[in-house]
């Protein structure tokens, strides 16, 4: 074993781990035998100040030339952060996702509470005897974290707001800090971010009902982002409902470019 330090999303140095190395390239859905070569191969050519970015970069390139849906799904949290710079596209991505739980949603309100004062919500998303008052809370950088502050400001903003059967819930593409889970877990903010809450975090979540983001196909161009949101194909999945004729005609975008997306959407989705 090797012992050096490489510097993680937080720009901080951390002991390099072979062990998160091969848990990452498992959870992407890759087998042992695949994880374990990789895992030797990243161990060969990782060096002292190595960021995990570059690490994650290699993996996903060995992964494609052996697996291209494992390469795709490793990209995860990569492709969200696509979404970015600014936090819209992340808001109405969670809309996506809430609706495809069975909530109805609604984005981008402005609503008055007992005081008088009126707040901007992210989201409200709606089931019988269940009213979810959303914040998104969306970094641009996987180092960002949710703190006690913001949720501090959320449960503030919950007392004044509170109704019957609401809840109040943040949702972030990162992690929460300690502090600001137990405060949370107190008051009883729920909370849905990176690996939380345990075995049931956001990424879990998109896994298991297959809602990634369309930014998450490595085929996808930037200038392109914005034509697929506005059409409100913000999932991957929802490019296999566009007629590619029609859809490359009416916005512009080469048919050969559209069929390649198509393509990886499929391979994502296990239906090549």
């Amino acid at each position: 074993m090797r012992d050096f330090y490489v510097i993680n999303s937080r720009g901080e140095r951390e002991p390099f781990s072979a062990k998160k190395v091969y848990r990452g390239v498992r959870k992407s859905g890759a087998g042992k035998e695949l994880a374990k070569q990789i895992t030797k191969i990243i161990q060969k050519e990782a060096f002292p100040g190595i960021r995990t970015s570059e690490i994650a970069k290699r993996i996903g390139n060995f992964l494609f030339k052996k697996s291209p849906r494992e390469a795709i799904k490793f990209n995860l949290k990569e492709g969200i952060l696509k979404l970015g710079p600014a936090g819209f596209l992340f808001e109405k991505y969670i809309g996506e996702i809430f609706s495809d739980l069975g909530y109805k949603v609604k984005l981008n309100l402005k609503v008055q509470g007992i005081s008088q004062v009126s707040y901007e919500i992210d989201f409200l998303a709606k089931k019988p005897k269940t009213l979810y008052l959303g914040e998104c809370k969306y970094h641009h950088r996987a180092g960002g974290r949710v703190d006690l502050g913001i949720t501090l400001m959320n449960y503030a903003r919950y007392l004044d707001l509170r109704k019957p059967s609401m809840k109040t819930i943040i949702v972030t593409n990162t992690k929460f800090t300690t502090q600001a889970i137990k405060y949370s877990e107190y008051q009883g903010v729920s909370l849905l971010g990176w690996k939380y809450p345990k075995e049931r975090g956001l990424e879990i979540l998109i896994e298991k009902r297959d809602l990634y983001p369309i930014t998450i196909l490595p085929s996808l161009e930037p200038e392109f982002k914005d034509i697929f949101v506005k059409d409100r194909k913000i999932l991957a999945k929802d490019i296999l409902k566009i007629s590619p004729q029609k859809f490359s005609k009416k916005h512009k975008i080469p048919l050969w470019k559209l069929q390649k997306l198509i393509k990886e959407a499929k391979i994502l989705l296990g239906l090549t």
